[in-house]
This record gives C-alpha cells, structure tokens and sequence, in this order.
C-alpha cells in the first residue's frame, strides 16, 4: 500500500493530468478512433450510458447470444461518471491508487520442469466476509485466472475483479511470473514477453488442484501479450472455457519502440527494476546490470534483459518473431472477448493499434470497443471499473451458451433413439466437451 506522502504526490500528478486531458482532449472531445463498419453492433445509444459501445465481430450464434447478454446487462449502463472523458486520469487512478479493500491471499509457490518458481496467490476474500453468494452458470465453482500487466504490477482493477470473481462463485486465482511480486528467483531465467511456457506448467497444476472447475482467463493491459500467445499456441488443447483481455495491448514490439505516457510507463518501470534489483548480483552472470538498470524506458529494459544477453543474445526482431502475441493467434480456439476503448492513451489510435481483421474474420474473436474508458480504467459513478462486471456476464453468457447447445443436441439423440451415455466427469472429459462445440460458433 501507498505511504501518505506517496499518496499525496499521485494525487497532485493526477491533477496536473486532468488539466492535461481536459487541453488535450477537452471535457466533450473524442480522439479519434476506428470508423464504424458493416457488420458492427451498436450497444447503447450516446447519452447516460457507456456511450456508443460496439460489439465488433463475426457473426455465429454464439455472437448473437452474447450480445443479447450485453443489451440485458446493467454494467454497460454504468459507464458516467466524471472521469469519463479523461482518460489519462482514469489511468492512472486503477494504476496508483490502492485498492478499496485489500483481499487475503494464500500463496502457492510452483516449481517449474526447469526449477524455476512462479506464485500462483489464492484469493480468499476480505476479512469478514460471508462465503460466495452465488455460484455460476458453469456448476461446479470455476477457476478465474488472472494475469497482471507484463511489469507484473498487481493493480486495484486486480484485485477488485478478483473480489467481485470471488463474490459471483469464481476462485480467483492470480499468476505471478518468474522474480514478480516476490516470487523468489530460483533460476536465472526469466518469462519472456510472450513465452507461454511457465503458463502452460501453471494451467496444468491448477487442474489437477481443481479437477471439477472450468477455468477461465482474464489478462489485464500488457498482460494480453501472454494470454494471447498461450491461446494461439495451444489451440485447443488451452484447457480454457473462456478468455477476456481487458485493454489489451497486440502490437507489442511497436507499442514498446512507440513508448507511452511518462508516469505510465515510468512507474512500471521503476516496479520492475525494484523486483529484480535484489537479484542484481545472480543476474549479473547473464545480463549487464548496469545498462539494465540504468534503462530509462520499457523497450530498453526488455532489450537488454532479453536481447543484450551474455550467454545467447539475438536481435530484437528475432525476439519478437518469437515473442509476438499475434504470431500464431489463427489458431486460438476458445471465445475471447477483448474490452478496448478507443481514447485509450496507453494503447495509442485504434485505426493503427486494433487489429481489426481478426476481429472480422474469426468465430472467436469479439472486440467491445467504447469511446471512453483509458487504459484499463472505465470507471462509471464509482472508483470501480464497469469492465469487471460485463468480463464476469461475457463468461456467464459463454458458459449458458454451452449449456443450451448441450441440451439441444441431447434432445436431437433422444429424437434419434435415445441418448448415448455420457463420460464420467473429469476436468479433461469437461473440457474436451466444450471444444466439441466449435462448430456451433459460425453456424
């Protein structure tokens, strides 16, 4: 948690970054965004609401269901608020500020095939408080992953998702990679921005933690370049029932060669450097400390932490064609919703930033693009984020989507001669029978 002092500094930044936002963009202004094209759904009118909400993406039965979620859902139609149309400020409010209540964690260290070690924290809940107040459209409680930004900063849009996950049946839990967040160095290897490896390692122990639950993920900024390589390298055999990125970042390398607004990208940057400064001495026998901690931005402390090696250094496009979270993104075969906003000042223009083919193109792809919201923030009346709310509906309506089309085909066999026995249920029999469901996705 901040210190007072800490505490009174950011708010004298976040002040100055109103004036900013409001010369910049004005108390009315829109920045420009992508233009409207056939196909796209508008949720919600200009007005009271979030706005002119899209839902852009190709059309399946499985986009039509999740939008009628959306059109039924409250949590689109709380998107006013003051800071609506100053995105900078709603930034850095979910980056700096502490959360409004702090969760108990319960950390467990996994080792990973190479002895490295990542912290997998358990969200158990605020003191005090009565066990989950409902359980949700997928049975057994699920699993909700969480990813933090690739700086590995856990910030209160976190831990305030993970609490409201936790309140709606869900066991959140929150993936710490390799040296963040204080999970010990045990080797002197680091995750790599879109290496999927550790994640993998991780899914698979929580399945075994947790053989009865589906398992959903959420990414939150940065984070995306993980979650989307895992998806697209894995395909099908994600283990995922659903996945959400909240102001995902897809161009990475030019999003780190671009850079971003200084107190952002300052503050993940001094995060990181304290994480790994206690391994200053250790790291040294791989890296050149100096430079590395001499960096004065994002891109520069990845390259020399991962390019400017001493033992294997390689190019920095070399990197990212292995690091690219679009790289193999065709083949992700699980619903991803993306939730961007288009004055997002982290992110950059959605005409250059959103890639909006993939959107047009693929069954699982869905892009809910708002015109205000910032980075990771869309705060409504409140000092939380509306976004949390309309991830945990979009994960409700996928797992009801299932639901119905399980029932229509075992109707359609009861029509044929009768229903087939079922597999006794396992968490790998569970999740094979949600891919069994692709095609429903395009019909």
């Amino acid at each position: 948690m901040l210190a007072l002092g800490s505490l009174a500094a950011c708010a004298l930044a976040l002040a100055l970054l109103w004036l900013l936002a409001t010369q910049r963009w004005g108390p009315g202004g829109e920045p420009g965004g992508a233009g409207e094209e056939d196909g796209d759904t508008v949720i919600g009118e200009e007005g009271p609401g979030a706005g002119r909400c899209r839902l852009i993406c190709k059309s399946s039965a499985l986009a039509r269901s999740l939008l009628r979620s959306l059109r039924r859902g409250a949590a689109l139609q709380s998107g006013r608020g003051l800071c609506r149309a100053w995105p900078q400020l709603q930034t850095m409010v979910q980056l700096l500020f502490p959360p409004a209540r702090q969760p108990e964690l319960a950390r467990e260290l996994l080792q990973l095939a190479d002895g490295g070690l990542v912290a997998l924290d358990w969200v158990m809940g605020p003191r005090g408080t009565s066990k989950s107040r409902a359980t949700t459209a997928f049975g057994n409680a699920p699993v909700l992953l969480v990813l933090p930004n690739a700086s590995g900063k856990v910030t209160r849009g976190v831990l305030h998702l993970c609490l409201l996950g936790l309140e709606q049946g869900y066991k959140p839990v929150i993936f710490n990679r390799r040296g963040h967040n204080g999970s010990p160095l045990a080797s002197l290897k680091l995750q790599a921005f879109g290496d999927p490896g550790d994640l993998k390692e991780a899914v698979t122990y929580i399945r075994v933690r947790q053989p009865g639950s589906s398992l959903c993920a959420v990414s939150e900024g940065s984070g995306s370049g993980l979650l989307l390589s895992y998806l697209g390298e894995c395909g099908s055999s994600s283990y995922l029932a659903a996945a959400a990125c909240i102001s995902p970042v897809f161009r990475c390398q030019e999003w780190l060669e671009t850079g971003c607004p200084w107190l952002y990208e300052w503050s993940l940057l001094l995060h990181q450097k304290r994480a790994l400064s206690r391994y200053a001495t250790a790291l040294a026998e791989v890296v050149e400390t100096g430079r590395l901690f001499r960096s004065r931005s994002l891109r520069e402390f990845e390259e020399t932490l991962f390019c400017q090696t001493k033992r294997h250094p390689v190019t920095w496009d070399a990197y990212w064609d292995r690091n690219d979270p679009l790289r193999e993104v065709d083949e992700a075969a699980v619903p991803v919703l993306c939730i961007c906003s288009a004055d997002d000042p982290v992110r950059g223009p959605p005409a250059s930033t959103l890639p909006m083919e993939l959107f047009h193109s693929s069954p699982y792809f869905f892009l809910l693009l708002t015109p205000h919201g910032g980075h990771c923030g869309f705060l409504g009346e409140g000092p939380c984020s509306w976004s949390h709310e309309v991830t945990l509906q979009y994960f409700a309506a996928v797992a009801e989507f299932f639901r119905t089309e399980e029932r229509l085909k075992g109707l359609q066999r009861y029509r044929r001669g009768g229903l087939q026995k079922r597999e006794a249920s396992s968490a790998a029999c569970h999740l094979q029978e949600i891919f069994s469901w692709q095609r429903s996705y395009t019909r």
